[in-house]
């Protein structure tokens, strides 16, 4: 079991990566509700896109940072240079004990 970035996420919805999608579901793999906000929340967004997104988000277990992943995120931000949303991710999987596989 793996967490997932964002930027994978997108990779595996673009077509051009067909074995990545079928990678993805044989991790059993997670993500955390701060990807699903970067991947669906993108304003040039085509529908066709979108729901293919969904579907593969649908494929995944969605993790809902909490307080305890907020707090390890400020910390994180303190010590790197992380944005937000890296942090957040970053922080979910260490909270969760999840690899994380990202670019």
């Amino acid at each position: 079991m793996i967490l997932i970035d964002s930027n994978i996420i997108i990779y595996a919805a673009s077509g051009k990566y067909p074995a990545l999608v079928d990678w993805l579901v044989e991790q059993d793999g997670f993500v955390s509700a701060v990807s699903v906000l970067e991947v669906l929340g993108y304003h040039k967004l085509q529908a066709e896109e979108k729901a293919e997104l969904t579907n593969l988000f649908l494929q995944l277990t969605v993790i809902y940072p909490g307080p305890d992943i907020f707090r390890l995120a400020v910390t994180l931000r303190q010590q790197h240079s992380l944005s937000l949303s890296d942090a957040l991710i970053a922080a979910t999987s260490l909270h969760q004990g999840l690899p994380a596989r990202h670019t």
